[in-house]
């Protein structure tokens, strides 16, 4: 994958998706062909994913009205329909209606005795889909100063801001998943970055929020000296925070975790995420108190690039079944950076972690 890095202080957000849709054309014509094309490899009608697309981009207008306008900006810049743009921000609602799977795996640390979080996070994808990431730093309205990642078309997956909060993001699956078009969940992780200052603040953004599919952010705020961090759990049949252990570390992959939402969980065992939860659970006291870096090698722990944490793509299945750790990122909130590196935790401890 390709990181491009565009640094912007247009507040407005329709000339600020002209900005993204003028400058990475090729980028978003590519990701929504690719998308468009994925999502019919999986079985779902064309008049489906427009549908989706078009009533999740109407719950967003409702919901967030400004995200709606910069998407509406990229297609026009790019010279896409707006709705194939839209298709990609609201590409999980697209998948809630077809079989599949995600895996991401975050671990969160918000030491008791005071200091920063310390945290990592695994994104696991086809490569097929995105050989062009977007490292973003914008401004908002209200001057608020936010540095993010994500998929050309899609509004947020992993950032910080700066108010010393930030996130992690990670697919779920749930019975009450359905194709009606909700509020875009990259939309709402989003509107957390640019609005939200503390967890409390972050979990009532996340619960006003009409989802038509289900995923975690996981938050962490660092402010006078001491961090605070939980796990917000959405799905269109509620939400959940999971709170740290008495250790500090709250630790997510891609099952639920509250035992009320866990009840309707539909993740496979192949996304070996219960192995994933597992596995980083049993290596985060080897990670406290490490850089980045060295909380990368810790996050493989003994097995290195073999760590069930490491996804590495099998050749021989066809392209839309090969998933592998795309990228590695951890939070920054004393320095309003975003640390991150293409590649697995293997690569991240070897080749260290850029900071943006």
């Amino acid at each position: 994958m390709k990181l491009h890095t565009l640094r912007t202080a247009t507040t407005d957000p329709h000339d600020r998706g002209r900005e993204i849709g003028t400058r990475y054309a090729d980028q978003v014509r590519d990701v929504s062909a690719r998308y468009l094309a994925h999502f019919k490899v999986l079985g779902v009608p064309d008049t489906t994913v427009r549908d989706i697309a078009a009533h999740s981009h109407d719950a967003l207008r409702d919901w967030y009205p400004g995200l709606a306008e910069e998407s509406d900006g990229i297609a026009e810049a790019s010279g896409l329909e707006p709705w194939q743009v839209a298709a990609v921000g609201a590409r999980t609602e697209v998948l809630a209606a077809a079989p599949g799977k995600g895996e991401c795996t975050t671990a969160v640390y918000a030491p008791p005795a005071g200091g920063p979080p310390e945290t990592i996070q695994t994104w696991d994808w086809h490569d097929s889909l995105t050989p062009d990431g977007l490292l973003l730093s914008l401004v908002t309205g209200t001057r608020r100063r936010v540095k993010l990642f994500t998929e050309f078309g899609t509004a947020a997956k992993i950032g910080v801001n700066d108010a010393g909060l930030g996130l992690h993001f990670n697919i779920l699956r749930h019975r009450s998943d359905n194709a009606t078009g909700g509020v875009p969940v990259h939309a709402v992780a989003r509107r957390v970055l640019e609005e939200a200052a503390t967890v409390a603040e972050a979990r009532d953004i996340i619960a006003s929020a009409t989802v038509s599919a289900s995923t975690v952010l996981t938050v962490a705020t660092y402010r006078d000296g001491h961090a605070a961090a939980a796990s917000v759990e959405m799905s269109p049949a509620g939400i959940a925070v999971v709170q740290p252990d008495t250790d500090g570390w709250v630790i997510h992959t891609n099952h639920f975790l509250d035992s009320g939402l866990a009840d309707g969980d539909t993740s496979t065992p192949e996304t070996a995420s219960v192995e994933r939860y597992e596995h980083a659970r049993a290596v985060r006291g080897a990670m406290t108190g490490r850089s980045a870096p060295e909380r990368a090698a810790a996050f493989c722990g003994d097995d290195g690039a073999a760590a069930v944490v490491c996804i590495h793509a099998d050749a021989s299945q066809p392209g839309h079944e090969q998933w592998g750790t795309l990228l590695t990122a951890s939070l920054d909130l004393p320095g309003f950076a975003l640390e991150y590196r293409a590649g697995n935790p293997d690569t991240a401890a070897r080749e260290g972690l850029d900071q943006f």
